[in-house]
């Protein structure tokens, strides 16, 4: 099993940043995918961005210029840079890792933090 715990939420002003951090911690025999959802009240789970094992980035196009994706390898730790922040923004954000066991990959999620954007 995985386990992912995310800090660094709370709250922030329009204009302004935040960054959230994930521990990964368990079997992390294998990550394939680690990145970053968000899931506004009343809407869907959304992907923020992610990295890929071999170093690529993805990113929502909400975000794109503005969020940045960084993560350190050794510590299986993923951070997620917010920066030039909106209300829309506003949101719980789940670390997500895809991996683990290395014959058995599966979906993992951690338990969320809410970041809150005041105008």
């Amino acid at each position: 099993q995985v386990q992912l715990v995310e800090s660094g939420g709370g709250l922030g002003q329009a204009g302004g940043s935040l960054r959230l951090s994930c521990a990964a911690s368990g079997a992390t025999f294998r990550i394939d995918v680690i990145g970053w959802y968000r899931q506004a009240p009343g809407k869907q789970r959304e992907l923020v961005a992610n990295v890929r094992s071999d170093g690529k980035t993805n990113y929502a196009d909400s975000v794109q210029g503005r969020f940045s994706i960084s993560r350190d390898t050794v510590k299986n730790l993923v951070y997620l840079q917010m920066n030039s922040l909106k209300p829309e923004d506003t949101a719980v954000y789940y670390c997500y890792l895809y991996g683990g066991d290395y014959f058995n990959p599966k979906d993992y999620w951690g338990r969320g933090t809410q970041v809150t954007v005041s105008s």
